[in-house]
């Protein structure tokens, strides 16, 4: 298996799109995070949902977690709106690395390598070219993970 054949269509957003929007995007489809791309079209970052949720609670409360008993519900259902008005970029950790981008012949093995080091849910798989990256698709920790047990007989193929 090649990681152009492992690749699949995947949710992306770019550095400019609406924060509200790409966490309702996470929401609704389950995703482990989001392929930020730059303005540019090529993979910049991984926008992990942790990461997303991190946004979403007051710092107070991240440096002191026994707060978070004492805000009432009907404060902690307006936590969203830490995300009004933001872009995708604003969001990103000031550590963010370049997401992992995998080779389009790269194998299952150095994809789950890649994976594996970097510990990212999600790898892009690119093509470089003369006139940039070109993005083919993302493979998942989880996608990866069943093509690899079905491989050895350990789950049923899709």
């Amino acid at each position: 298996m090649r990681a152009r054949d492992l690749a699949v269509e995947y949710e992306t957003v770019s550095v400019d799109s609406d924060a509200m929007d790409a966490a309702r995007m996470m929401a609704e489809h389950k995703l482990p995070g989001l392929l930020v791309l730059d303005e540019r079209g090529e993979p910049k970052a991984i926008l992990p949902a942790s990461q997303m949720i991190k946004v979403l609670v007051p710092a107070y409360v991240i440096e002191d977690p026994t707060l978070a008993a004492v805000v009432d519900e009907k404060h902690a259902d307006r936590l969203c709106q830490a995300l009004a008005g933001r872009r995708v970029g604003e969001c990103l950790s000031s550590t963010a690395a370049p997401p992992p981008v995998a080779n389009p012949d790269d194998t299952a093995l150095e994809v789950a390598a890649l994976m594996a080091q970097v510990r990212s849910p999600l790898v892009a798989v690119a093509e470089k070219a003369k006139d940039g990256t070109h993005l083919l698709g993302v493979i998942t920790a989880s996608h990866l993970l069943h093509e690899l047990l079905g491989a050895a007989g350990a789950v049923s193929p899709k």
